[in-house]
C-alpha cells in the first residue's frame, strides 16, 4: 500500500526530527533530560518551538503504522490459512536483536526493543474479538495516562524530583568516548536507558491496537473520509496544548508533551497524510521519496541514527561540542543533510533491489528460522 509507506517513511524522518536535538547535545540523552537547551544558548526559544514541533509525534505515527503492519501480516495468515502468530514471533524477536545492535552499537534512544516486544503481545491480542480489542485500547490508555499523571504529579510537589536545569559535572562520555567507549557506557547505563519503553509500555500497546482498529475501520480506504477528518480535528485541538507544554521546557511538561498530547497529535497526522494521498496521489516527487524511505524504513531507521553519532559524537565530528554556541543552526543544517543522504541512498538502492539490506537480512533470517520451526514440529512423532 504506497500510502502506508509514505505515512512510514514520514515517521521515520520525523523520529530523526526528534532524535537530532538529542545528537546535537553535548551530554547527550542525559542533557536533554536535565536541560534541554544549553545554558547562554541564544536560540533557545526557536530551539524549543522546533523540539516541540517534532517531539513524540512522529514515535505516535510510526507505532500506528507498526500495529497497521502488524494487522495487515495477520490478515494474510487468516487468508493463506497459516497458524497465527506462528512465524510472527521468531520476526519479533529478529525485531528485538534489530534494536539490541542498534542500543549498543549507534543509539540508547532505540525504539525497536520495545516495538518488538509489544509487537509479540499484540499479536496474541489481536486474536480477540474487535470489540475487546477495542476495551484494550481504553483500557490500556487509561493506564497510561495515570501512570503519566502521577509521574507528573511527583515532579511538581516533591522537593528536589524535578530537574534543575543543569549539567552534570566533569566530561561529557559523547564528546570524550570512543566508539568502543560509548558502547560500554550504554551497556553499564542500561537500565536507565532502558526505562522509557517500560514506561510507553501501556501506550505502546493501545497504539499499535489502534493502527490495527484504524485498517479495520477503513482509514486508508476512500470511503474513509469521514475518519480521516475526525482524526483531523482530534489532532487540530491537542496540537496547541502539546506546543505549549513543550515550551515550558521542565520534564513534568516534556512528559504530557511527549507522552499524552503526542500521540493525539500523530492520530491527526495519520488522517492527514493519508487524506493527501487521497487527493494528490502518490506519485509525486515528495510523496516517491518518502514512499521509497518507507519501503526500507529500518535501514534508514539505522542509517540515520549512525549518521547522526557520526557527526555530533567525539568519535566522528564531534559537532556537538565544537558548534554548542551554535547548536540551532549546525543541528537544523544536520538534519537537512541526514534526511538528503537516507533519501537518496534509499533511492539509489531501491532502483536495483525491491528491498532495503536489513530488511533483506531480517526477512532472510526469519523465513529461514520458520522453516527450522516446521521442520523442528513435523520431526516430533505423532
Amino acid at each position: 500500500m504506497d500510502s502506508l509507506d509514505i505515512v512510514r517513511g514520514v515517521a521515520i524522518i520525523g523520529t530523526l526530527a526528534t532524535n537530532i536535538w538529542v545528537f546535537s547535545h553535548p551530554w547527550g540523552l542525559i542533557g536533554m533530560l536535565s536541560a534541554p537547551t544549553l545554558p547562554g544558548e541564544s536560540a533557545s526559544a526557536a530551539q524549543l518551538v522546533l523540539m516541540a514541533l517534532a517531539q513524540g509525534k512522529f514515535l505516535a505515527l510510526l507505532s500506528l503504522t507498526f500495529g497497521v503492519g502488524l494487522a495487515f501480516q495477520h490478515r494474510s495468515a487468516v487468508r493463506h490459512h497459516r497458524r497465527w502468530p506462528g512465524r510472527y514471533l521468531w520476526r519479533a524477536a529478529l525485531l528485538f536483536l534489530d534494536g539490541a545492535v542498534n542500543y549498543i552499537l549507534i543509539a540508547e534512544f532505540d525504539v525497536l526493543m520495545g516495538y518488538a516486544v509489544t509487537a509479540a503481545v499484540v499479536s496474541f491480542l489481536l486474536l480477540t474479538r474487535p470489540r475487546a480489542q477495542r476495551a484494550m485500547i481504553l483500557v490500556f490508555g487509561g493506564i497510561h495516562v495515570a501512570l503519566i499523571s502521577l509521574i507528573v504529579l511527583a515532579l511538581t510537589t516533591m522537593p528536589g524530583a524535578n530537574a534543575d536545569g543543569t549539567l552534570p559535572d566533569g566530561s561529557s562520555p559523547y564528546a570524550d568516548s570512543s566508539f568502543l567507549g560509548l558502547v560500554g557506557f550504554r551497556l553499564d547505563n542500561a537500565v536507565i536507558f532502558r526505562a522509557e519503553p517500560v514506561l510507553i509500555g501501556f501506550l505502546s500497546l493501545a497504539m499499535f491496537l489502534t493502527g490495527a482498529a484504524l485498517l479495520r475501520a477503513g482509514v486508508f480506504a476512500e470511503e474513509g473520509a469521514r475518519l480521516r477528518r475526525r482524526l483531523m480535528i482530534a489532532g487540530a485541538c491537542a496540537a496547541p496544548v502539546d506546543l505549549v507544554l513543550g515550551l515550558t521546557s521542565t520534564p513534568a511538561g516534556l512528559l504530557l508533551e511527549r507522552y499524552v498530547a503526542a500521540p493525539i497529535v500523530g492520530l491527526g497526522l495519520l488522517g492527514l497524510l493519508i487524506e493527501l494521498c487521497h487527493r494528490r496521489g502518490t506519485n509525486g516527487w515528495w510523496a516517491r521519496r518518502a514512499r521509497e524511505i518507507g519501503r526500507v524504513a529500518l535501514s534508514a531507521y539505522l542509517l540515520q541514527n549512525l549518521l547522526g553519532g557520526a557527526l555530533f559524537y567525539g568519535w566522528g565530528l564531534g559537532w556537538a561540542e565544537t558548534f554548542a554556541a551554535w547548536r540551532a543552526p549546525v543541528t537544523v543544517t544536520a538534519f537537512v543533510v541526514i534526511t538528503v543522504v537516507v533519501a537518496t541512498a534509499a533511492y539509489l538502492w531501491l532502483r536495483r533491489f525491491s528491498t532495503g539490506p536489513i530488511e533483506w537480512l531480517w526477512r532472510a533470517a526469519a523465513d529461514l528460522g520458520s522453516r527450522r520451526t516446521s521442520a523442528a514440529v513435523d520431526s516430533v512423532p505423532s
